[in-house]
């Protein structure tokens, strides 16, 4: 099982690093965040990582479905998934397999921005590390739910372009739920707050690790792998 999913691991990273794609997107992301960061710490003189914590979950509502929408379509499309089906490789481990993938990619991201900490340090900042630490283990947690949406997304179809779209629309619906509270009645409202991703992350940044929270995140990670799975079991019938 193990030896499956680090084949398809390795395959699907040397897949993204072999072309311009994982650069373009790296690049893209570092140099948005980057910015934003920069303005609000040279402009309105807040030395803090508030605005990166801020700004990286908009990010993502576009960067994540970017590298997530052809990680299961591209194979339907160049007909490779046809030959994975008949070889000795579960649903389930080839789901794994991509999705971590996915998920070191975002460590890359998430580790460019380590740039801006480490300008605070030598600017003298007094940082509060606790929050730091709880506030990337947010940003971690919340695009590990957006990689499981998108990579559902992409085992819908064999478009590239249409899994991007379905993607962006799961994660903007989970983002926006506690934004749209006030147009809610009351017996749903604490519901669709509890299903907001933002909300748990925004928990979480504030430096308390609360395992319902923690709790959340797992779910959701584990319900979008699992539809993965059930997408791709089903087409084998079909």
């Amino acid at each position: 099982m193990l030896n499956n999913i680090k084949q398809i691991y390795l395959k699907e990273i040397k897949s993204y690093f072999d072309g311009p794609m994982a650069y373009i997107f790296l690049v893209i992301f570092s140099l948005v965040t980057g910015y934003f960061f920069s303005n609000t710490f040279f402009i309105f003189g807040q030395s803090d990582m508030r605005a990166l914590f801020q700004i990286v979950p908009l990010v993502y509502l576009f960067f994540i479905p970017a590298i997530t929408m052809g990680i299961i379509s591209k194979e339907k499309n160049v007909g490779t998934m046809e030959v994975i089906c008949t070889l000795p490789i579960k649903d389930y481990e080839f789901v794994i397999g991509k999705y971590l993938a996915i998920l070191s990619l975002l460590k890359i991201a998430l580790f460019l921005t380590g740039i801006m900490f480490i300008n605070l340090i030598f600017v003298g900042t007094n940082i509060d590390y606790g929050a730091v630490f709880t506030g990337y283990l947010g940003l971690f947690l919340a695009g590990s739910v957006y990689a499981a949406m998108g990579i559902f997304a992409s085992s819908l179809t064999d478009n590239q372009v249409v899994g991007f779209i379905i993607a962006i629309f799961l994660v903007l619906i989970f983002f926006l739920l506690d934004k749209l509270l006030i147009f809610m009645p009351n017996i749903i409202a604490g519901t669709m707050q509890y299903l907001s991703i933002d909300y748990h992350l925004s928990n979480i940044s504030k430096g308390v690790i609360d395992s319902r929270n923690i709790i959340y995140f797992l779910s959701m990670i584990s319900l979008f792998l699992i539809l993965t799975i059930e997408s791709l079991g089903s087409r084998k019938w079909n």
